[in-house]
Protein backbone atom coordinates (compact mmCIF):
# COMPACT_ATOMS: atom_id res chain seq x y z
CA UNK A 1 0.00 0.00 0.00
CA UNK A 2 1.23 3.49 -0.80
CA UNK A 3 -0.73 5.35 1.88
CA UNK A 4 1.71 7.05 4.21
CA UNK A 5 4.69 5.87 2.14
CA UNK A 6 5.44 9.34 0.73
CA UNK A 7 5.95 12.49 2.78
CA UNK A 8 4.55 14.78 0.06
CA UNK A 9 3.09 14.95 -3.43
CA UNK A 10 6.42 15.89 -5.00
CA UNK A 11 8.10 12.81 -3.55
CA UNK A 12 5.27 10.62 -4.83
CA UNK A 13 5.52 12.20 -8.29
CA UNK A 14 9.25 11.60 -8.46
CA UNK A 15 8.77 7.97 -7.41
CA UNK A 16 6.38 7.31 -10.29
CA UNK A 17 8.56 9.24 -12.74
CA UNK A 18 11.40 6.84 -11.90
CA UNK A 19 9.06 3.89 -12.51
CA UNK A 20 7.98 5.38 -15.85
CA UNK A 21 11.58 6.06 -16.85
CA UNK A 22 12.63 2.50 -16.02
CA UNK A 23 9.70 1.17 -18.06
CA UNK A 24 10.60 3.35 -21.06
CA UNK A 25 14.27 2.35 -20.87
CA UNK A 26 13.14 -1.29 -21.10
CA UNK A 27 11.23 -0.27 -24.25
CA UNK A 28 14.45 1.08 -25.80
CA UNK A 29 14.38 4.79 -24.96
CA UNK A 30 17.46 6.53 -23.55
CA UNK A 31 17.12 9.00 -20.65
CA UNK A 32 18.34 12.57 -21.16
CA UNK A 33 16.99 14.44 -18.13
CA UNK A 34 14.23 14.43 -15.55
CA UNK A 35 12.18 17.34 -14.19
CA UNK A 36 13.20 20.13 -16.56
CA UNK A 37 11.79 23.34 -15.09
CA UNK A 38 11.18 26.64 -16.84
CA UNK A 39 8.81 29.58 -16.45
CA UNK A 40 6.07 27.72 -18.34
CA UNK A 41 6.09 24.55 -16.28
CA UNK A 42 7.86 21.25 -15.96
CA UNK A 43 8.68 18.39 -18.29
CA UNK A 44 8.74 15.15 -16.28
CA UNK A 45 11.06 13.14 -18.53
CA UNK A 46 13.10 13.93 -21.60
CA UNK A 47 14.36 10.89 -23.49
CA UNK A 48 15.64 9.88 -26.91
CA UNK A 49 14.16 7.24 -29.19
CA UNK A 50 16.93 6.86 -31.76
CA UNK A 51 17.10 10.38 -33.27
CA UNK A 52 13.76 11.54 -31.89
CA UNK A 53 13.51 13.67 -28.75
CA UNK A 54 10.71 12.32 -26.55
CA UNK A 55 9.06 14.60 -23.99
CA UNK A 56 7.11 12.54 -21.47
CA UNK A 57 4.34 13.57 -19.11
CA UNK A 58 3.79 11.11 -16.26
CA UNK A 59 0.54 10.92 -14.28
CA UNK A 60 -0.25 8.66 -11.36
CA UNK A 61 -3.66 8.11 -9.85
CA UNK A 62 -4.43 5.65 -7.09
CA UNK A 63 -8.12 5.37 -7.98
CA UNK A 64 -10.19 5.55 -11.15
CA UNK A 65 -12.22 8.42 -9.71
CA UNK A 66 -12.70 11.18 -12.31
CA UNK A 67 -11.36 8.93 -15.04
CA UNK A 68 -8.14 7.85 -13.36
CA UNK A 69 -4.60 8.48 -14.58
CA UNK A 70 -5.35 7.97 -18.26
CA UNK A 71 -7.69 11.00 -18.24
CA UNK A 72 -5.48 13.26 -16.11
CA UNK A 73 -3.74 15.16 -18.92
CA UNK A 74 -5.72 18.39 -19.06
CA UNK A 75 -5.81 20.88 -21.92
CA UNK A 76 -4.11 23.44 -19.67
CA UNK A 77 -1.30 20.98 -18.88
CA UNK A 78 -0.89 20.27 -22.61
CA UNK A 79 -0.52 24.01 -23.29
CA UNK A 80 2.10 24.38 -20.53
CA UNK A 81 3.91 21.31 -21.84
CA UNK A 82 4.02 22.72 -25.40
CA UNK A 83 5.49 25.98 -24.14
CA UNK A 84 8.02 24.14 -21.94
CA UNK A 85 9.12 21.98 -24.86
CA UNK A 86 9.61 25.06 -27.01
CA UNK A 87 11.66 26.64 -24.21
CA UNK A 88 13.78 23.49 -23.88
CA UNK A 89 14.55 23.45 -27.60
CA UNK A 90 15.59 27.11 -27.34
CA UNK A 91 17.69 26.60 -24.19
CA UNK A 92 19.60 23.71 -25.74
CA UNK A 93 19.73 25.05 -29.31
CA UNK A 94 17.83 22.16 -30.87
CA UNK A 95 16.99 23.43 -34.34
CA UNK A 96 13.99 21.68 -35.92
CA UNK A 97 14.47 18.49 -33.92
CA UNK A 98 12.44 15.36 -34.57
CA UNK A 99 10.28 15.21 -31.47
CA UNK A 100 7.18 13.70 -30.01
CA UNK A 101 5.18 13.98 -26.81
CA UNK A 102 4.33 10.79 -24.94
CA UNK A 103 2.09 10.21 -21.96
CA UNK A 104 2.61 7.56 -19.29
CA UNK A 105 -0.35 6.86 -17.01
CA UNK A 106 0.18 4.72 -13.91
CA UNK A 107 -2.97 3.53 -12.20
CA UNK A 108 -3.50 1.94 -8.78
CA UNK A 109 -1.22 0.91 -5.98
CA UNK A 110 0.71 -1.48 -8.20
CA UNK A 111 3.30 0.04 -10.55
CA UNK A 112 2.53 -2.70 -13.07
CA UNK A 113 -0.54 -0.85 -14.37
CA UNK A 114 1.33 1.34 -16.87
CA UNK A 115 -0.21 2.75 -20.04
CA UNK A 116 2.15 4.39 -22.54
CA UNK A 117 0.65 6.55 -25.25
CA UNK A 118 3.02 7.75 -27.97
CA UNK A 119 2.34 11.06 -29.76
CA UNK A 120 -0.35 12.05 -27.29
CA UNK A 121 -0.74 15.43 -29.05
Amino acid sequence: MLKGFFSNTREKGQHFEVIAEQYLVKQGLKPVTRNYLCRFGEIDLIMKDLNTWVFVEVKYRKATTYGGAINALSVKKQQCLRRSIYQYTQDFALHNPALRVDFVAIQGSSPHAIQWIKNVF
